[in-house]
């Protein structure tokens, strides 16, 4: 029986990955600082798989990877670790103070790297090859008014998580990311109000994302059919970060230029 490992497995985008992992006979571990959140989520999965695991810690603390990746092992080797934890807090650039971006930089990026690291070397050292997915975001390439220390923990994430697939693929660990589109999550987690959901969710496909949009797309970049893929960014967005049609045309009438004809 496989193993994966779930951050932010309490609620949103997390409880949706673990879930289907839950749906495919993994055994899973979750992990969450939300204590009341992680036993109920844990009690729904008993009904889909009898091996599910809980392990509270707030990742934002100093050797919480560490603990946490010995705590999930103890249970089986890891095969699949997905780091999912995150928080957007918004906050006006000029209302920034050090503890709100330290906050989001400890939680978005230090965190899935740390544990991404914690899980190579215990991986490498009993011979093992897990693969690691870490969940980004439209903002790594798009600022917006009061994120940007959401934004640019998201940027610096892509760009750790291709330097961790660099440097581990010659042990056979593939890392992976997922970048979603907004996604429609249950919770005041993180509060969003009308106004900006309905600006944020426009995208080609005319639809908000649901958590199993982003569940789908991590499943497949945690199995065999994916096993050529690592350092990757897959966008899963409805096409959001493609560009907007909410632009009119630029010119109404085609100019050709460059030619004459003379008589």
């Amino acid at each position: 029986m496989r193993h994966a490992v779930v951050t932010g497995a309490a609620a949103g985008i997390g409880k949706a990955i673990a879930a289907s992992f839950a749906a495919d006979g993994f055994r899973v571990t979750l992990v969450d600082r939300d204590t009341a959140g992680l036993e109920a989520h844990a009690a729904e999965l008993a009904g889909s798989t009898g091996m599910v695991h809980q392990v509270v810690a707030d990742l934002r603390e100093d050797g919480a990877a560490e603990r946490v990746i010995a705590a999930a092992w103890s249970n089986a080797p890891i095969d699949v670790l997905v780091c999912a934890a995150g928080v957007y807090p918004a906050t006006p650039f000029l209302e920034l103070d050090s503890a709100t971006w330290n906050l989001v930089q400890d939680l978005n990026t230090r965190a899935p790297i740390m544990l991404t690291v914690e899980l190579a070397k215990r991986a490498i050292s009993e011979g093992t090859k897990p693969n690691v997915v870490t969940i980004s975001s439209g903002a790594a390439l798009r600022a917006r008014p009061g994120a940007a220390p959401y934004s640019t923990s998201k940027a610096a994430l892509e760009s750790a998580s291709k330097a961790a697939a660099l440097e581990l693929g010659e042990y056979g660990i593939r890392v992976n990311v997922v970048a979603p589109g907004f996604i429609v999550v249950e919770g005041q987690a993180n509060p969003l109000s009308d106004e900006y959901v309905e600006a944020v969710s426009v995208n080609p496909l005319g639809r908000k994302g649901q958590p199993s949009d982003i569940a789908q797309a991590v499943r497949w970049l945690a199995s065999d059919a994916a096993e050529w893929v690592t350092g990757a960014v897959i966008r899963v967005d409805g096409g959001a970060s493609t560009g907007t049609n909410q632009l009119p045309l630029h010119w109404h009438e085609p100019v050709i230029t460059g030619t004459r004809e003379e008589s």
